[in-house]
């Protein structure tokens, strides 16, 4: 006879506090990685967009950018990008033997570091659009 294990639900998110930083860096990661193959997709329909003309590649860039919303998804794929680079630096080191008994704080270094990149940025993205 099998022995289960009850995992709990989904919705208990209670037992999300007890990940430790290399899950979240892992989940991160993951979820990094989606976002950027998502925007790979979206950035080649724009692109498309030049196929059938100049004007008509011109007029799709020049409404996306006046939108605020753009620019705030903007910042946010920056966020993204930075941290999955910045993971992915820190996962190779890892790889590499560099590191080891600090990957905890490695982690939240890639997280500041990327929120400081972040709000660093911010200006540039917004600027011209109030």
């Amino acid at each position: 006879m099998s022995q289960s294990y009850n995992r709990g639900l989904i919705e208990d998110f209670g037992r999300w506090k007890e990940f430790s930083a290399g899950m979240w860096a892992w989940i991160f990661h993951k979820f990094t990685g989606w976002v950027l193959v998502g925007y790979l997709f979206t950035h080649i329909a724009v692109l498309s967009t030049a196929l059938t003309g100049q004007a008509e590649y011109t007029n799709t860039i020049q409404t996306l950018e006046s939108l605020l919303v753009v620019r705030i998804l903007e910042v946010g794929l920056l966020a993204v990008a930075v941290f999955h680079i910045l993971n992915g630096l820190r996962l190779l080191l890892v790889d590499l033997g560099v590191g080891l008994h600090a990957q905890d704080k490695s982690f939240y270094a890639s997280l500041a570091l990327t929120g400081a990149i972040v709000v660093a940025s911010v200006p540039t993205f917004v600027a011209g659009v109030f």
